[in-house]
């Protein structure tokens, strides 16, 4: 089975950048797409964005667009966020997330793997 660890969160300060890396190891699936999700205390584990197994489609929550970008390098068997303007309401921990499809999602349910999270902490 896959395994997914998460690196690079950190505190940073409002209108600051991270980014978020995410490496695979172990037995995957053949041809999975990758995904990012985001839970704030007393919240529900929220969708941040998603990756097609190929790179060719993203799609990302309405809060992060033009902020946030998913990419993936899949000879390192690793997906990234790169997190700009990053403001207070960001904070939470953020997982990676693989699926067994190629396709991206935005639903939790159609994910199968997820990584031990990385805390984001953006301060105002």
């Amino acid at each position: 089975q896959v395994q997914l660890v998460e690196s690079g969160g950190g505190l940073v300060q409002a209108g600051g950048s991270l980014r978020l890396s995410c490496a695979a190891s172990g037995r995957t699936f053949s041809n999975p797409a990758m995904g990012w999700f985001r839970q704030a205390p007393g919240k529900e584990r929220a969708f941040v964005a998603a990756i097609s197994w190929s790179g060719s489609s993203t799609v990302y929550a309405d809060s992060v667009k033009g902020r946030f970008t998913i990419s993936r390098d899949n000879a390192k068997n690793t997906v990234y966020l790169q997190m700009n303007s990053l403001a207070p309401e960001d904070t939470a921990v953020y997982y990676c997330a693989v699926r067994r499809f190629p396709r991206a999602s935005s639903s939790r349910d159609e994910y199968d793997v997820w990584g031990q999270g990385t805390q984001v902490t953006v301060s105002s």
